[in-house]
């Protein structure tokens, strides 16, 4: 059965202390765990070569999603690194993301996907609400775009945030709550574990729609770029067809790895639709 999670229940206090003392170690056995998992995760049906553009999450570069291109190129996809250094989350940094789509949007045809990581998640949804006839789909790991609250960050990644952007506690606020709360009109799959050690994973759930799901994971925020789980989920949603997308499935042994998630009504409150 499903749960309804009000709009309300978001504004939730940060991950536990438990989880977030526990992230590094969680990363390290996700990355152990790929070793393992790689062979069979690289059987994943071969994609059709379109192009998939990848932002990295917050104080990361493109470093951090190397596995999760080469898992794309070993597809058959066209992984774009997004060539801006490190994610400051800055407004600077935000201009020149869009001057580095427009650039490829111009050079590559067709419609593109999207994949972005924790904070390079919510900078996704915000291209594809920008472009939406250029967006093929959007996933999203682990990324706080439902966040109206500096209080559901972890306190000291809220802390560096503020050092590394630039911004004062009202102007990150500020942004947090300009984010769209209504997923992009375009189909949307949200990654999201409830053992979060750096968010509020109730932050990271699009609200019900025809093109929206959530999908629920094993594992920590950091690591999601290279956890066997959520590279499986990546490979199925990238092989539907043009126009031809279908919510995830959880047949067989599927629905005890990936558990039904609570359902999330439309958005009510003041927040940007």
């Amino acid at each position: 059965m499903y749960e309804v999670l009000e709009p309300s229940e978001r504004e939730s206090n940060g991950p536990s202390l438990w989880d977030s003392a526990t992230e590094l170690p969680r990363v390290m056995l996700e990355m152990t765990s790929l070793t393992y998992s790689w062979p069979l995760i690289a059987t994943a049906p071969k994609g059709d070569g379109h192009t998939i553009f990848v932002l990295p999450g917050f104080s990361v570069g493109d470093q951090s999603t190397l596995i999760l291109r080469r898992l794309l190129r070993l597809l058959n996809y066209r992984p774009l690194p997004w060539e801006l250094g490190q994610n400051t989350g800055s407004v600077e940094l935000q201009e020149n993301l869009f001057e580095r789509f427009q650039d490829i949007l111009a050079q590559q045809p067709g419609r593109i996907s999207l994949i972005g990581q924790s904070l390079g998640g919510v900078f996704a949804r915000i291209l594809a609400h920008q472009w939406p006839d250029r967006i093929r789909q959007v996933i999203t790991l682990g990324s706080p775009f439902a966040s109206g609250s500096l209080d559901t960050v972890n306190s000291l990644v809220s802390r560096l945030f503020q050092s590394v952007s630039g911004m004062s506690r009202e102007e990150m606020l500020d942004q947090m709550t300009g984010f769209p709360a209504a997923p992009p009109p375009v189909p949307c799959t949200a990654i999201y574990s409830k053992s979060d050690g750096v968010v509020h994973w109730s932050t990271c759930l699009e609200y019900e729609g025809e093109q929206a799901e959530n999908i629920e994971v094993l594992g920590s925020h950091s690591g999601m770029a290279f956890n066997p789980m959520v590279l499986h989920v990546i490979a199925d949603r990238l092989a539907q067809p043009l126009d031809g997308w279908k919510p995830f499935e959880r047949k067989g042994c599927l629905s005890l790895l990936f558990p039904e998630p609570g359902n999330t009504d439309s958005p009510t409150s003041d927040r940007q639709q």
